[in-house]
């Protein structure tokens, strides 16, 4: 029995009944790490087999006796490397931060660890998060399990490449502007980023903090609304935390649509769209129609403002957060410095990436004296036109239907060439960050290269559930298609 095959839920449940251990299932992780890992390049940091071992063994015990009956207890994991974890390496994936050891761990991990979640090990990711491919990390790229000559997205792309290849059952990646939903999409997996403010930032190495959001990457719909609902809760450490009652996400695993209303924005079916791409999308949304929902194209607008409105926020707010990375209190420091300034300088040219001095420096640009009105300021303005766009959308519409992508992964090597063509992949994930908004994507079809193509589903602020139950009953017809 390959245990690795198994969805999340479905290999909790055996661990549960005693048909499997919590141990075994660990091992099987392991292993599939060992083998499969060499080609893909998932992780960065696995686990000590020994440490492994100690904590499934401990988790098996608390099974045993009751002390754990939640349906993920035993179920490995594996962690974006910019969730801190107490005791083991986080780094970004930057050579800043190469040998940082948190001696904290962020609430969502444990969240994941109150509820028996055993870590196998930290997953590749863009520098800081900064990128759409994990080619930007400085420990090497992650490669497509589909097809390793192409990207598999970023900048959760390790996160989304080890559930997709079968390493682990699912994983945690984090969100700033489509970076769960747009990998989940090349990898053929299922991601959702929550309502901003629904899982606790605390302990997320930040990138742009109103935008940065933690989420699950998993093999199935049911298998992301049960991570969801374990790593959500209000957490008095993170200001931005909302104190929510309605996080019980297993109850939306309901095949019901009827009567839904799904609104499709022509604005996404423009130039740009991968015909293949926008056939899938719409062949989705009819299966969605026969099930009972109602569609309806409209004009959201203001989409070509999203992308130049997001990466001035998400650049400002990254010059800021960064800073603290000087090589004083922690991480990297160079080794040869004349003084203090020398010395900042020098750290931070050679501890960070092109990419991310690249948004550092358009950061501290529209940040500085005289720019500050011209580019920020109005990018601000921007973001809340965006999100009364969607207000008004969800005046009239349940759930946003459109692409995660407007292209399948693109070969190595092709978007770092041109970072404008990179940042223009964004283009239907980004506003719902800007919007504070939750999206899943859920896999809706195959390229004519064997490349994954994800269906996004966007709902209105605290409506997770409302998308979970769509993209539930989509994937369930599918199935009962196949």
């Amino acid at each position: 029995m390959d245990l690795m095959s198994e969805t999340a839920v479905s290999l909790g449940r055996k661990i549960k009944a005693g048909e499997v251990t919590a141990a075994a299932a660990a091992k099987a992780a392991l292993e599939a790490v060992r083998q499969k890992d060499g080609d893909i390049h998932s992780f960065v940091t696995v686990l000590e087999e020994d440490a492994v071992m100690v904590r499934a063994k401990e988790v098996q015990r608390q099974i045993e006796e009751g002390i754990l009956s939640g349906p993920l207890a035993g179920v490995p994991v594996a962690l974006k490397d910019n969730l801190c974890t107490e005791g083991i390496r986080t780094t970004c994936c930057s050579k800043i931060l190469d040998q940082f050891t948190p001696t904290f761990s962020s609430e969502a991990v444990l969240n994941l660890e109150r509820a028996g979640a055993v870590l196998i090990g930290k997953t590749n990711m863009d520098e800081f998060a900064m990128g759409s491919t994990t080619e930007t990390s400085a420990y090497g790229i992650t490669r497509n399990p589909h097809n390793t000559d192409y990207v598999p997205g970023g900048s959760s792309g390790g996160s989304c490449a080890a559930v997709a290849a079968g390493e682990v059952p699912y994983a945690l990646g984090s969100d700033t502007g489509g970076s769960i939903r747009q990998p989940s999409s090349f990898c053929g997996v299922t991601g959702i980023k929550p309502t901003y403010g629904t899982v606790s930032r605390y302990g997320l190495i930040a990138y742009g903090s109103s935008l940065d959001q933690i989420g699950p990457v998993a093999k199935d719909v049911t298998d992301c609304a049960t991570v969801l609902e374990i790593i959500s809760s209000h957490d008095r450490k993170d200001s931005t935390s909302i104190k929510r009652e309605d996080t019980d996400f297993i109850s939306a695993l309901k095949e019901d649509v009827r009567g839904m209303k799904i609104g499709i924005p022509r604005d996404y079916f423009g130039d740009g769209l991968d015909p293949q791409v926008g056939d899938a999308i719409m062949k989705a949304a009819h299966v969605l129609e026969e099930r009972g929902a109602v569609l309806e194209e409209f004009d959201l607008s203001l989409v070509e403002y999203a992308i130049p409105a997001y990466y001035v926020i998400a650049s400002a707010e990254a010059s800021s957060n960064l800073s603290r990375f000087d090589g004083v209190k922690y991480g990297y420091r160079t080794e040869e410095y004349e003084d203090l300034h020398n010395m900042y300088k020098k750290t931070r040219s050679e501890g960070f990436g092109p990419e991310v001095k690249r948004r550092i420096m358009l950061g501290s640009f529209v940040l500085s004296s005289g720019y500050y009105d011209a580019y920020y300021l109005k990018a601000l303005r921007t973001k809340a036109l965006i999100k009364r766009a969607f207000d008004r959308a969800f005046e009239k519409y349940d759930v946003i239907l459109s692409p995660a992508a407007p292209t399948t992964a693109p070969k190595i090597g092709d978007s770092l060439s041109d970072p404008i063509k990179m940042y223009l992949g964004d283009i239907y994930t980004i506003s719902v960050n800007l919007a504070g908004l939750p999206g899943i994507t859920v896999p809706c079809g195959m390229d004519d290269k064997g490349l994954p193509i994800g269906l996004q589903l966007i709902g209105d602020c605290f409506q997770e559930k409302t998308i979970l139950r769509a993209a539930y009953t989509f994937e369930q017809s599918v199935r009962g298609g196949e």
